[in-house]
This record gives structure tokens, sequence and C-alpha cells, in this order.
């Protein structure tokens, strides 16, 4: 108790406190006791300058821009915390180390530390593959930190496997005084699913701004589609949009989350011409909502919402990208990826309207396997035309959850009773 309560007072704008005096005054017959105790809480710190070490590749700028922390801020651990927090996720520095001067004597403008290790300037990965939708592939990543020694990133990903190719290119500043990040991105995928060949390409140029617990995304994008379908017929289509993605978490951990709740938005409008249909603007709004929570006894749940719906004339086409599908480890278990849709000259195509839902109850198999977990889960949702036209389909089984320090590792075996057929699924992570 005389622990916790002199961290409290520390972590709260006093970290030179002491305890002066304590003492604890037993009367053994009367099975008593009288506890006393006085801190000195010393004076009470505010924030002064930054102080950087172990900087050498990358400019001081990147960790001041991101601080937030404006000299007389009232100090408290919480906000070291946070700013070392946004240092790593600037994805330049292996290590970051927060903390304050506590010479009483500096308390009026106590100099902040900030003691880091540098990543390299290039780093290469590779990475090979399975998924039950796209099949074996292989990957190789590359990123910059700072290419002809400007204050920003270069980021390529190859991907190539028998099902699905793609290449993403991203060039993304460091933040602004404001915290702002520009970017500019580009993305082209060939992907052969759900009987159907699909080719998009993309260009986005924006800017980004992170925090604690919210991270926001603001674009114009001009996106080109090509779908070549089952039965052979070929559509393509072309949009031009801008966007706003809105991400807020509030979770125990990031990681391995087992209690709180993640929400992410998605808004645009643009206009969209196509070789089969009317040209037209549309308007797409999406999100998804995910909420953890412990029931006690060592008992969690997990229920997630997705929804989904454009906008727009009914003979306008659009970019596939742009509508939606259900089906796979992340929407409807127990059917294929993208493969739950509305039905057109027989195969399945994207509608203008998602509605998924997910409820899933977790256990540890034992007390000696804290990390590793049975579950049980129910899935339902569809994607269609029109909510007239919307009828959703049933999903359920039993998984095992490993929770690794990557996160969770996921094996389901569920039930899809719209097709009567069993499926496995495999996925490692969380989708946000």
């Amino acid at each position: 108790a005389k622990n916790g309560a002199l961290a409290n007072l520390r972590s709260e704008g006093y970290p030179s406190a002491r305890w002066k005096a304590t003492s604890a005054h037993v009367d053994a017959r009367a099975h008593t006791a009288v506890l006393s105790g006085e801190i000195d809480s010393g004076p009470r710190y505010l924030i002064g300058p930054i102080v950087i070490e172990g900087m050498s590749r990358y400019d001081e700028a990147l960790v001041r821009n991101v601080a937030e922390l404006p000299p007389g801020t009232p100090y408290s651990e919480k906000r070291l915390t946070e700013f070392q927090e946004r240092l790593l996720k600037l994805n330049f520095f292996e290590t970051v180390a927060v903390d304050i001067d506590p010479d009483p004597a500096t308390a009026s403008a106590a100099p902040v530390r900030v003691r880091v290790r540098e990543q390299n300037l290039q780093q290469a990965t590779t990475g090979f593959g399975f998924s039950d939708a796209t099949r074996f592939s292989v990957t190789l990543e590359h990123r910059h930190r700072r290419p002809f020694g400007w204050n920003g990133q270069v980021y390529n990903k190859i991907e190539y496997g028998s099902k699905k190719r793609a290449w993403e290119g991203e060039l993304i500043s460091n933040p602004d005084e404001d915290g702002y990040r520009k970017l500019l991105a580009t993305q082209f995928s060939w992907e052969d699913a759900a009987d159907e060949i699909s080719r998009n390409y993309r260009v986005r140029a924006g800017r980004s701004y992170d925090t604690q617990h919210i991270e926001r995304l603001m674009y114009g994008e001009w996106l080109s589609s090509d779908l070549t379908r089952a039965n052979g017929v070929e559509e393509s289509a072309r949009a031009v949009s801008g966007n706003y993605n809105w991400v807020w978490r509030q979770v125990d951990n990031i990681i391995l989350p087992t209690r709180g709740l993640t929400v992410s938005i998605e808004a645009g409008a643009g206009a969209a011409r196509s070789n089969y249909a009317e040209s037209g603007g549309f308007v797409r709004l999406y999100t998804r909502d995910v909420l953890y929570w412990p029931l006690g006894g060592s008992w969690y749940t997990q229920l997630r919402v997705e929804a989904g719906q454009v906008f727009t004339g009914d003979r306008v086409g659009l970019p596939d990208p742009l509508l939606f599908r259900a089906g796979g480890d992340e929407s409807v278990r127990g059917y294929a990826y993208r493969t739950l849709g509305p039905q057109r000259d027989g195969a399945v195509s994207s509608g203008r309207v998602l509605l998924t839902t997910s409820a899933e109850l977790a256990h540890p198999v034992s007390q000696n396997l804290q990390n590793l977990w049975w579950a049980v889960f129910v899935d339902a949702g569809n994607a269609a035309d029109t909510w007239h036209s919307y009828d959703p389909v049933l999903g359920y089984g039993l998984g095992i959850r490993y929770r690794s320090p990557v996160g969770p590792l996921r094996v389901d075996l569920a039930y899809g009773e719209e097709v009567r057929k069993f499926r496995i699924h495999l996925s490692v992570g969380i989708a946000f």
C-alpha cells in the first residue's frame, strides 16, 4: 500500500515524492493496529525542454513534432508514456525511452529525456504465405526511411501468388509541426477469387493524423477497375472521389484485446463512369465495430457489426472495389472469401449494401494453458443490391485461439447453412 500510494503521487506531477515518516503501532492484546504516514511531495513538476539522445540518421524534428508537450505543461507519467508510444508508431526507432529529470532544482522546467535507438535507413523483408482464398504466395517488402535526404519514408510491397498479384507503393512525409503527415500512394492488384478475375489500380494523395486512440486519413483517390466475370462478361469502371477514414480504439491491449471497443468509419463521395452503365455521382459509407467484453470466470466475448451502403442512381456503374461482398475469415465464416452477394446471370456479384454480424464466446483450455483458448461462434450476414433484397445467411462453429505475441492465431471449423458444407478458416492478427 505504501509503494502504491507513492507511485500514484510520483506519476501525477510529483516524481521526487518520498515517505518522510511511517509507523505502525500494534496492540497485540486488543488485536488492533494504528498506521500513520507522512509524505514529502516535493515540488510540482512542469514540462521543460526536450533533450534527445541517440539520433544520428534522422531529423530531430521527427521527435519534437509529435511530442505534444509544450513548456509549462504539468508533468504526468501518462503524458510521457503516450509520447513514447507515438514515437514507436512512427516506425523509425527500434527502442524508445522517455522520462523526466527528477532533480527538484529543475522542477519548474524539468527536461524531458528522449533516448532512442534508430532503425536502419533501409529494411527489406521477405515472406511466404498461404490463404484458402488466394492459395500460396511470396511477398517482398522494402522501406527507406530517408530517401535522397528527404524527411519521409518510401515503402514498396510486392506480392506474387497463383491467385493474387499485387504491388503497393507509398511516399509519406514525417509529421509536421501540427502532427500531420502527407502521403502519395499507388496500388495495383490482380486477383482470381470467387470464379472471377479482377484488376484494380488506385492512386491516392492526402494526409493523415494519428493520436493515442484515434487515426484519421483524408485523401483524394482515382480508382480504375476491370472485372472478368465467371460468365465471360467484362466490366470496366473508373471513379474519382474524396474520402475520410476515422479509426477509434479504446482497448486494454492493442495486440490481444479482451476489453474495450474499436470503431472504424469510412466516408467518401465522388463520380464514376463505366462501359456497361450510366455515369453519375455516388456517396459511400462503411463501418466496422468490435466490442470485447469479459464475463468473469475467464469467459470472454467478442461482438462485431459490419455495415456499408453506396448511395447512387440505380443505373450508375461503379468500380467493384467500391461495392461490397461478404464471406471469409473476417466476415461470415463457413463461406469462401467474397462468395456472398447478389446473383447476376448465375454468378455472384458485388452489392451496394452490406450487413454482417458475429458473436463469439471463448475460454482458456485449462489453467495451465492460459494462452490457448477454445471458442464457439455464430456469424450472419450478406451483401445485396438493396435492403429489400437483403437475405442474410448463417455460419457457426468451433475454433481454437492461440494468443501469440504478434496477435491471436485463429483456426475455425465453420458450417455454412446456405451451402451445407464445413469449411476451415485460418487467420492471424486483428482486423480494424
